[in-house]
C-alpha cells in the first residue's frame, strides 16, 4: 500500500457502507463525492466512490497538477468504496478519478458519479462545490405539505431550459437560471399555469439529447450555471406560487467514457448482458436494477433532487422501456425473468421501493410515471400492489386525440371513437393528459401544423383541441410554444418564436390558454374529481355525423356543474338542443369562436336559458347556437 494510503483516515461509518452495499441507502450523497472538510487541522476535500474491482483508485485534479501518483484513496472495509482525504483541494477546483481496474490492467479517467457539479460540456471534469443556499420558500413548502394535489387545479407548463428564450441579439446564447426567473415566473403567472416542468436539468454531455442522455445524477448542467442558481430559480418560482416538477431519467444512460459505462474495468452500474444493458432504441446502457449499489444510487439521485433542490415532484422519463424485459427487441433478443416471464422484477422493485421513500420522506411532492403502456395500476399504491406512482402521462389519450384532430373536419365522423374511446379508461388511473415535446418534433411538425385547414380553421381547430383537454377529466400538461402555436417545429438550438404573439391569431390563441387555467382555477368542476368517474358525465357522444359532443363535469357539490359542447366541424349549428339536469340561466363562461381569441365571435350572447323541454333523458334543454370548430362552456346559475 502507497505511504500516502497509510496516512488517510476513515470517515464513512460502517453502518452506511453496510446500508449502500444492502440497497438501502438513500442519502448516499451525504457519504460519496467530494464534501469539503478539515482534517488535522488542513483544509481539503474527502473524496469517496464506488469501484469494487478497482486495483487502485487515485483522485486527479488542479489541486496536484492532474498526478496520477499524488493522492491515493484507500478502500472503506469491504464495500467497495474507496475514500481519502486530499488536503489542499478546494470548492471551485476540478477533478476525477483515476482508476486502475484488476482486470486487464483497464486504467481510465472518470467523472465523480455523485458529483455536485461537472464542467460545462464538452468538458468532462468533476468540480468540488458545495450546496449551501438560503432558502426563501417557506411558505410554499408548508402549504405543500398539507395540499392534496389530486383535487388541485394542476396545470403544467413544458418547458426546455436551453430554447425557452434566448438572447438573439447575443449570439443566440440561452439563458442563465438566475437570468430566468422573473422571466419564467412572470410568464406562468400571466397564463395561470400551476407549474412548470423541466425537461431533465441533470448534466448531460450531448445537448441534443435534451437531457435525456444523464451523466451526472447529482448535478444540474452547469451551461446555465451553478447549483445555486439553480436552487434559486425555483426559490423564485415557489416565492411566486409556482410548482416545479423535473423530468428525472433512471431508464438508461450514455456509454460517454467519463460516465458510469463499464466504471471500474467491469459492467458496474449496467448488466454486462447486452441483451439486458444496452437499448436498442437509444443505442444506451440500462441500469442493473437488481444491483443492490445501483439501487442506493438511482433512489438516492430522485431524493437528492427532492431534497437539496425542493423539487415538487419527479417525472419518471420511459417507465415502459424499464418495466418489460422485451421492450423494443425482437425473439431471442432479450432474456426472460426467473419465471419465463417479460416483466423486469427488478425494475418493478426499484420503481415501488422510490415512490415508496418520495411520498414518505417528502410530504405533497408527486411522482408522475410516463408510462407508455397499459400496465395495471401504475398509480395505485404499492400495498395494493401498483407501483406507486401519484400520476400517470396518458399517452392514448394524446396518440387518438391528435389523430383525430388531425383528420380533416369532413372525415372526423369516421374517427369519433377516438374522441370518446378515452373516456371509457379515464379512471383507472390518476392521469395527466400531455401534449408534451416529442410531439412537435421530428417531422412531426408543431401542434398547429398538425390542424387541418387555413390559418383561421387551424387556430380555430388549436383552440377546440385545447378546449376539449381543459375539459377532459385530467390534469393538463402543454409543451412551450403550444400556447400561441409556434409555426416550426420545436428546435433545441433557437428560441422559441416569440415573436409570433404580436399578430392576431397566435396573441389570441395565447390569452384562450391563460382564459382556460384562469376557469380551470376558479371552478371545482374542472378539477376536483379528475380522478373520479362520478365527476363526468356524458349528454351525447352519439352525434356522429355532427362531429358535436357534449358532457358535464361535476365538482362533488350537486349544485356545482359545467356543461361542455363541442363542435368538431367548421359548420356552424343554430338551435341544436342538449339535455341538461336542471332549468334556470346557463352562463356562457367560455367561447372559443370569441373574437378575443381571433374566432369569428358566433355565440349565444354570454348564455341561455333552459328550456322545459326533455332532451337526452333530462327534463331541461338548452338551445345553442354552435360556432365552427369551437368549444363552449356553460355554468348553471340557479
Amino acid at each position: 500500500m502507497n505511504n500516502n494510503q497509510q496516512e488517510i483516515t476513515s470517515y464513512i461509518p460502517e453502518y452506511d457502507r453496510h446500508l449502500f452495499n444492502e440497497g438501502c441507502h438513500f442519502r448516499i450523497w451525504e457519504k460519496l463525492g467530494a464534501h469539503p472538510a478539515r482534517q488535522d487541522e488542513k483544509t481539503g476535500t474527502h473524496f469517496a466512490v464506488w469501484a469494487p474491482n478497482a486495483r487502485s483508485v487515485s483522485v486527479i485534479g488542479d489541486f496536484n497538477s492532474w498526478d496520477k501518483k499524488q493522492h491515493f484513496l484507500h478502500p472503506s472495509g469491504s464495500s467497495g468504496i474507496w475514500e481519502g482525504f486530499v488536503p489542499d483541494a478546494l470548492p471551485g477546483q476540478r477533478y476525477k478519478y483515476h482508476i486502475i481496474s484488476r482486470f486487464n490492467n483497464y486504467q481510465v479517467d472518470k467523472a465523480d458519479p455523485v458529483a455536485f457539479l461537472n464542467e460545462s460540456p464538452p468538458r468532462t471534469a468533476s468540480i468540488i462545490w458545495d450546496l449551501n443556499y438560503k432558502w426563501s420558500d417557506e411558505e410554499w413548502m408548508k402549504k405543500r405539505s398539507k395540499k392534496n394535489l389530486f383535487e388541485e387545479p394542476i396545470s403544467i407548463y413544458e418547458i426546455h431550459a436551453g430554447s425557452w428564450r434566448r438572447k438573439i441579439e447575443e449570439n443566440n446564447r440561452w439563458l442563465t437560471y438566475r437570468e430566468m426567473a422573473p422571466l419564467l415566473a412572470e410568464y406562468i403567472k400571466q397564463m395561470g399555469f400551476t407549474h412548470v416542468e423541466f425537461l431533465p436539468l441533470t448534466e448531460h454531455p450531448f445537448y441534443g439529447s435534451w437531457g435525456y442522455q444523464t451523466t451526472g445524477y447529482f448535478a444540474p448542467t452547469s451551461r446555465y450555471g451553478t447549483p445555486q442558481d439553480l436552487m434559486y430559480l425555483i426559490d423564485y418560482l415557489h416565492q411566486n406560487g409556482i410548482g416545479v416538477f423535473l423530468d428525472w431519467v433512471p431508464s438508461h444512460f450514455p456509454d460517454d467514457s467519463h460516465g458510469l459505462g463499464y466504471f471500474d474495468g467491469t459492467h458496474l452500474y449496467e448488466h454486462a448482458d447486452h441483451r439486458k444493458g444496452r437499448h436498442p432504441d437509444w443505442d444506451s446502457l440500462i441500469f442493473n436494477y437488481g444491483r443492490n449499489e445501483v439501487r442506493s444510487f438511482l433512489i438516492s439521485s430522485a431524493m437528492f433532487w427532492l431534497e437539496k433542490y425542493h423539487i415538487d415532484g419527479l417525472r419518471v422519463d420511459a417507465v415502459a422501456s424499464m418495466l418489460y424485459l422485451d421492450y423494443s427487441r425482437k425473439e431471442g433478443e432479450w432474456v426472460p425473468n426467473v419465471h419465463g416471464g417479460r416483466e423486469n422484477l427488478d425494475a418493478i422493485s426499484l420503481l415501488q421501493r422510490l415512490n415508496e421513500e418520495a411520498y414518505k420522506n417528502y410530504p405533497g411532492v408527486q411522482m408522475i410515471a410516463e408510462e407508455s403502456t397499459a400496465w395495471p395500476m401504475v398509480s395505485r399504491p404499492t400495498y395494493l400492489g401498483g407501483l406507486g406512482f401519484g400520476f400517470k402521462w396518458n399517452m392514448g389519450w394524446m396518440h387518438d386525440t391528435l389523430a383525430y384532430f388531425s383528420q380533416d373536419p369532413i372525415h372526423r365522423k369516421y374517427h369519433h371513437n377516438k374522441l370518446t374511446f378515452s373516456l371509457l379508461y379515464a379512471f383507472n388511473e390518476n392521469f395527466i393528459l400531455p401534449l408534451s415535446h416529442d410531439e412537435v418534433v421530428h417531422g412531426k411538425s408543431p401542434l398547429i401544423g398538425k390542424m387541418p385547414g387555413d390559418t383561421w380553421q387551424k387556430f380555430a381547430n388549436m383552440r377546440a383541441l385545447l378546449g376539449y383537454m381543459w375539459g377532459h377529466p385530467g390534469k393538463k400538461l402543454l409543451f412551450m410554444g403550444g400556447e400561441f402555436g409556434q409555426w416550426t417545429e420545436w428546435n433545441c438550438d433557437t428560441s422559441l418564436e416569440w415573436h409570433l404573439v404580436e399578430y392576431h391569431y397566435h396573441k389570441g390563441l395565447q390569452k384562450y390558454v391563460s382564459d382556460l387555467n384562469r376557469i380551470l382555477r376558479s371552478e371545482p368542476a374542472m378539477y376536483r374529481m379528475d380522478f373520479d368517474h362520478h365527476g363526468f358525465e356524458w349528454i351525447d357522444f352519439h352525434d356522429t355525423d355532427a362531429s358535436v359532443i357534449s358532457f358535464l363535469r361535476w365538482s362533488g357539490n350537486p349544485d356545482d356543474f359545467l356543461v361542455f359542447v363541442f363542435n368538431f366541424t367548421p359548420v356552424p349549428r343554430y338551435g341544436y338542443r342538449i339535455g341538461v339536469p336542471r332549468s334556470g340561466f346557463y352562463r356562457e363562461l367560455l367561447n372559443s369562436d370569441s373574437a378575443f381569441y381571433g374566432g369569428s365571435n358566433l355565440g349565444n350572447l354570454g348564455g341561455v336559458p333552459a328550456d322545459l323541454q326533455p332532451c337526452h333523458n333530462r327534463p331541461y334543454s338548452l338551445s345553442l347556437t354552435l360556432p365552427p370548430l369551437s368549444a363552449l362552456v356553460f355554468k348553471s346559475q340557479s
